[in-house]
């Protein structure tokens, strides 16, 4: 964590849950959820908690990882989990775990995601983000291994110039 934070924020301050039913219009033609369908309400919820934690406008500067574990099915309810797990300067990331439920029957996982978002000021320049209080051990590996990704993100980016 950076020392110049003044501000900091439990994981649980931004914790965010939503839920949806998986309809007709949701899915393909094998009766899955479309995996765009399910994007955007991942990508939905990363901008949520995002905004919970900075208190001001963010945006999503890139989606690296979103790893599919097993489909939703119509009628299914899917469950969202986002969370911050890790903090920079003015970016952070979040990582958004996904379920789904038959009827009656167990939340079995769906989907993995992770995003690093970015804090706005008013000219939606990157401004400052709070920095994350951590509280437990999971969030402090959590922590790491963000800061680990985002490393490989910016040895990324320098790789394309």
């Amino acid at each position: 964590m950076e020392a110049d934070k003044k501000v900091q924020k439990r994981v649980s301050e931004s914790y965010t849950e939503q839920l949806q039913f998986v309809m007709n219009s949701h899915i393909n033609g094998y009766g899955r959820l479309f995996g765009g369908t399910l994007l955007q309400w991942i990508d939905v919820m990363f901008g949520v908690v995002a905004r919970r934690h900075c208190g001001c406008e963010v945006t999503t500067a890139a989606i690296d990882h979103m790893e599919f574990l097993s489909p939703a099915y119509l009628n299914d309810l899917v469950k969202l989990e986002g969370r911050v797990t890790w903090v920079g300067r003015s970016s952070l990331e979040v990582r958004v775990d996904t379920y789904a439920q038959a009827l009656g029957g167990e939340w079995r996982p769906v989907n993995v995601a992770y995003a690093l978002m970015v804090a706005l000021d008013a000219n939606e320049k990157p401004a400052p983000a709070p920095g994350l209080l951590l509280e437990t051990e999971e969030q402090k590996r959590e922590f790491t291994e963000g800061a680990a990704r985002q490393e490989a993100r910016k040895a990324a980016r320098m790789k394309k110039q």
